[in-house]
């Protein structure tokens, strides 16, 4: 029982490794633009705005510093949901940074030589050679500004992946059979404690997501890390009533049995003495 979690360059062959896999372990299909959707739906964010948003270059992010947590939240909110029954192939980009700390998560970066990809990107789009190569151009460059900006690592790190299949050399059946044989290995295997984890932090991202949706919290930066029921809230706020705000917000999630603040009230900081004070 595995979380696989197969990022997939454009027109590189991961959506269509991705629904093999699927079908080969009996396992539910989750895609990146569904999952999106999902969120955009339970969170009452427009699609479109939640789709724009995750495709858009660094600048972008920039001018929406406030929504950016938020939107990030959602998405991951919602693929936890998922990913807590375990036996999930999820297709999207690095969508394993969207579920850190979780040892039965399989790691696969799907890749493809160029030609290869211009070839099943002017199929698809019924472009000719310039327009498929420079669409894939495009694309590739915002990819990896995003995942640089919003993650801080770079999108095509070996480090960051279990393995890295290349289509353009490996039969999709190949690469197929050697993915769900990584998920037999006691390695991807889902364990008491990496479900534990798994539970953990899906319970965190459900509390994240609502104090990001409630338009009375939305905006404090705050961490929040939950562990068996027991949630901590972790930040920085001006006012105290915020503070409580934040406490009662949480105690409302399913899931959470308490609530526990670290979270520092900058108005009650002394003032520093200066020579004008004293």
């Amino acid at each position: 029982m595995a979380i696989i979690a197969i990022s997939r360059g454009t027109f590189s062959g991961g959506e269509a490794l991705a629904k093999c896999v699927a079908e080969r372990l009996g396992y539910p299909c989750l895609s990146r633009e569904a999952n999106l959707e999902e969120a955009a739906k339970t969170y009452g964010v427009p699609a479109e705005d939640l789709t724009a948003a995750m495709e858009r270059p660094p600048s972008f992010w920039q001018r929406v510093v406030g929504e950016r947590a938020a939107y990030l939240t959602f998405v991951r909110a919602c693929l936890c949901e998922h990913a807590q029954a375990d036996n999930l192939v999820y297709h999207g980009l690095v969508g394993h940074l969207l579920l850190p700390g979780i040892s039965h998560v399989l790691r696969v970066r799907v890749i493809a030589d160029l030609d290869y990809r211009i070839k099943a990107a002017s199929a698809e789009r019924k472009r000719g050679y310039p327009e498929a190569l420079a669409y894939i151009e495009k694309a590739d460059r915002e990819r990896r500004q995003w995942v640089r900006f919003l993650f801080d690592v770079e999108w095509d790190d070996p480090h960051l992946y279990d393995l890295i299949v290349n289509l353009s050399r490996v039969s999709l059946d190949m690469a197929c059979a050697t993915v769900a044989r990584l998920t037999e290995q006691d390695e991807f295997k889902a364990t008491p404690e990496s479900r534990k984890a798994m539970a953990n932090l899906a319970l965190g991202s459900r509390v994240s997501a609502q104090l990001a949706m409630d338009p009375r919290t939305r905006g404090v930066g705050v961490t929040v890390v939950a562990e068996d029921g027991i949630v901590t809230i972790s930040g920085e706020t001006r006012f105290a009533e915020v503070n409580q705000t934040l406490q009662a917000v949480a105690r409302h999630v399913d899931g959470v049995t308490e609530v526990r603040s670290k979270v520092l009230c900058t108005s009650d900081r002394p003032e520093r003495l200066t020579r004008s004070n004293v």
